[in-house]
């Protein structure tokens, strides 16, 4: 007894001091964190590469992931904590325009001296409110559609910061924001998948303003009546999701049938057994159609450079973070991972996983659904539906 007893004392006193020796590890971590941009008024270097590769990886396998989508001509504007900086766009007009309620911001755009993107002169402005960003997503410059993204920098400090104001006091010197944020952000590599992402919503502006303002307004009217809390409602969702996760990791075809047809039954049971809206519904759908589409040009394009004889620029040699899109297995299965942990996730979040993973369903069982995608009034699963009715 004496032995075990000592045994368990120094197991457990082992584990306080590692527990010490952690917590100071990340104590001295934090001390190091920036408060600031390490460049302010221009692009790093770091930023101009991953930039330019966006611009490549798009240009070069984006019709691969959408037919049209790698040549369309989308411009650019990345920003930081005090100037947001625009891209592709020769001689733009002043400002950027929120989209889809209309609302002029910003002013003039001044011509960077003697540096260039992708071979091509950039333009600068100062953000003239720190509330006052462009957003990640998409604006509008003039009459064109505008992807739109913080600086990798700028990204991690500016999510540190929302971290520390949001956690207890006595645990803002101790929380490890390093670790924390690199599995948020991650490598260069994700933050370009992420530039995609808002490259695509871009796109669906361009092919669909009206089905793109639709759905953009109905979260701004809706999202604050879906009944998030609903514990039924959320335990359904949970079902759900689970299924959605079974059938993607499914590979005989007629067991994926049969799985997204179970899919769909569900979905309308859970919708009647929560007495959704009719409202309510189309504001599902439609938050699966901008976000969800987004979030699987965000992974395709990682994918077809990953599998592909795909050369990035060679500039990336300088990102000490860049593994030539080596890991997309990995995100991949983070990605299948976390959709069953979205069922009890507050807001819209949910719905990117569903709709990204009802895309990659139709990418297997009907090989042309993207020539309907954008199409008014036709959502994704209505596609699962018509690809399951017309199957043997």
């Amino acid at each position: 007894m004496k032995k075990v007893r000592k045994f368990l004392l120094v197991a457990i006193l082992s584990l306080m001091g590692l527990c010490l020796l952690l917590i100071a590890i990340s104590v001295l971590s934090n001390q190091g964190l920036p408060q600031q941009s390490t460049v302010v008024e221009t692009l790093s270097n770091a930023d101009e590469v991953r930039l330019s590769e966006t611009l490549h990886l798009r240009q070069t396998v984006g019709d691969e992931v959408w037919p049209g989508w790698g040549q369309a001509d989308i411009p650019a504007i990345v920003y930081n904590e005090s100037y947001a900086f625009l891209v592709g766009y020769p001689q733009p007009p002043d400002g950027w325009i929120k989209v889809p309620a209309d609302i002029k911001r910003g002013g003039y755009w001044e011509m960077v001296s003697g540096d260039e993107v992708f071979g091509q002169p950039y333009y600068a402005q100062p953000l003239p409110d720190s509330d006052v960003t462009p957003e990640a997503f998409t604006v509008k410059v003039g009459q064109r559609w505008v992807a739109s993204i913080l600086t990798l920098d700028w990204a991690k400090i500016s999510l540190m910061q929302t971290i520390r104001q949001d956690l207890p006091p006595f645990l803002r010197p101790v929380f490890p924001y390093r670790l924390f944020i690199r599995q948020l952000i991650g490598s260069s590599e994700k933050y370009i998948s992420l530039s995609a992402h808002e490259s695509f919503h871009a796109y669906q502006g361009i092919l669909a303003p009206e089905k793109f303002a639709m759905a953009e307004n109905t979260n701004i009217q809706f999202e604050s009546q879906y009944p998030w809390n609903n514990e039924t409602l959320a335990m359904n969702w949970q079902v759900e999701l689970d299924l959605l996760v079974e059938v993607l990791q499914t590979a005989d075809q007629a067991q994926t049938l049969e799985l997204v047809r179970q899919f769909l039954e569900l979905r309308a049971t859970r919708r009647e057994s929560a007495n959704l809206s009719p409202e309510l519904v189309a504001y599902e759908q439609q938050r699966e159609w901008l976000e969800g589409l987004a979030r699987y040009a965000e992974l395709k394009v990682w994918e077809q450079a990953a599998s592909s004889n795909y050369n990035p620029i060679p500039e990336t040699n300088t990102l000490t973070d860049f593994n030539g899109y080596a890991q997309y297995d990995e995100r991949w299965s983070q990605e299948v991972n976390q959709i069953s942990r979205m069922a009890n996730d507050q807001g819209d979040g949910r719905f990117y996983y569903s709709g990204m993973a009802q895309a990659v369903l139709l990418d297997r069982l009907m090989p042309d659904w993207k020539k309907q995608a954008f199409e008014t009034n036709i959502w994704l699963e209505d596609l699962l539906d018509t690809a399951v009715v017309s199957s043997p």
